[in-house]
């Protein structure tokens, strides 16, 4: 997984909590603001995943305009400004103003209390719940 989250400004540490999991819901998707660095956390088929809440097509939030961004077979976010479409194990576009670039994964893992948290940059720490 790649460190290119951490660029962007107020980038939270490695072990930062993000919320409770039970906040994400199965089948769709949970937005986090952490003082200012947007996160967004999808489940599917008992997968966590998260990415910097920026479509790379604008950089506005996936879900500016409407709250899950999880398609019904909960393969792909979709950007809800401009339907590109970006699969949700790898972030990468597959459809729209998506191809050719992808999301920014933020690693996250499970503690035992429940809790999402930033995992351990340039590990595969995205979890299975």
């Amino acid at each position: 997984m790649s460190d290119d989250w951490k660029s962007y400004p107020g980038a939270p540490a490695d072990g930062t909590v993000i919320c409770p999991l039970a906040d994400v819901p199965e089948a769709g998707t949970a937005s986090v603001d952490l003082e200012g660095f947007p996160v967004l956390l999808a489940r599917s088929g008992g997968r966590l995943v998260a990415y910097v809440n920026a479509c790379p097509h604008q950089f506005l939030p996936l879900d500016y305009r409407r709250g899950s961004v999880l398609s019904a077979d909960g393969k792909v976010l979709r950007c809800s400004n401009h339907e590109a479409g970006f699969e949700l194990e790898t972030g990468k576009g597959v459809d729209g103003f998506g191809v050719g670039c992808s999301l920014d994964p933020v690693p996250v893992e499970v503690t035992g209390d429940g809790l999402v948290r930033i995992g351990e940059s340039g590990a595969d720490d995205q979890k299975r719940r």
